[in-house]
């Protein structure tokens, strides 16, 4: 009885602290959440931001309420956020400026909650 006691204990503490170890949510791949590092540029539509990010990706940047990429143009960033899913209509609007920002590179779009300053400047790719 006492060693299933123990036994029984032994597995508590260890999933105890497996799951404090396990990570936050907000962070977890799982959350949809993406976070990417590159130089910001103006995009060529009206308003628009892209990042062509350190993987050579380009990701087309829909800034959400109280997010301002304007000051951070030609800096390195890191912007958070959530892989955007754009009707037919919005991506057929701004393919020919998609093919153009991006060239080859494979491209996405991202709802930005959160930009934050790397470097004044940018790497060249």
């Amino acid at each position: 009885m006492i060693q299933k006691l123990a036994g029984m204990l032994l597995f508590v503490g260890l999933t105890a602290g497996l799951l404090y170890a396990a990570p936050k949510t907000k962070d977890d791949k799982m959350s949809g959440s993406q976070t990417v590092t590159g130089c910001l540029q103006k995009g060529e539509e009206a308003g628009g931001h892209y990042v062509i990010s350190t993987e050579n990706k380009h990701w087309e940047l829909y800034p959400g309420k109280g997010v301002s990429l304007d000051g951070h143009v030609g800096h390195t960033v890191t912007v958070t956020g959530t892989e955007a899913h754009r009707s037919a209509k919005q991506e057929e609007k701004s393919q020919p400026h998609e093919k153009t920002e991006a060239g080859d590179k494979q491209h996405a779009d991202l709802n930005v909650s959160k930009v934050e300053h790397v470097s004044e400047t940018c790497k060249t790719q």
